[in-house]
């Protein structure tokens, strides 16, 4: 039925494997674009066909993505694996900058916490003041509006 050798393994349809890995038909033709999953090969009725080990490539996919890894770093991954017990270097050093790029993004994201925290509490000190005076401009968009001129 297939149209190539590796068809004997070819156990399912485009949709199938979506649906096993939970992704959509689009995001699977978006990782072969990619070359992030091989061409499948294709039924006599022009079908794709995939195997399970595509479906534990997708899933693998799926896992890094998880960790933050971009296409290209995912595609050299996928690469890696194939080398086992050679690639433990270069997968240790792709951790390390990933672990890297998550510590530096984590600081970003404690300096936003502060200035969040700093304009609530300009803004709760305002809805104080309005029980006891008159209304005054939010003080978060005046110190916006000022930064501006």
């Amino acid at each position: 039925m297939a149209t190539k050798h590796k068809a004997r393994t070819a156990t399912m349809q485009i949709g199938e494997l979506a649906k096993r890995t939970a992704l959509t038909v689009d995001a699977i033709r978006f990782y072969e674009k990619r070359r992030l999953l091989p061409k499948p090969v294709r039924s006599t009725g022009r079908f794709r066909l995939y195997t399970v080990d595509d479906m534990e490539r997708v899933r693998f996919i799926q896992q890094v993505q998880g960790l933050g890894f971009s296409l290209a770093e995912i595609r050299e991954l996928i690469n890696l694996r194939s080398r086992k017990e050679d690639a433990c270097e270069s997968v240790r050093q792709l951790l390390k900058g990933k672990l890297s790029d998550v510590r530096a993004k984590m600081q970003e994201l404690k300096g936003l916490e502060s200035e969040l925290i700093t304009d609530l509490e300009k803004c709760t000190q305002e809805l104080k003041r309005r029980q006891r005076h008159a209304a005054g401009a939010c003080p978060v968009l005046e110190q916006v509006a000022g930064a501006r001129k």
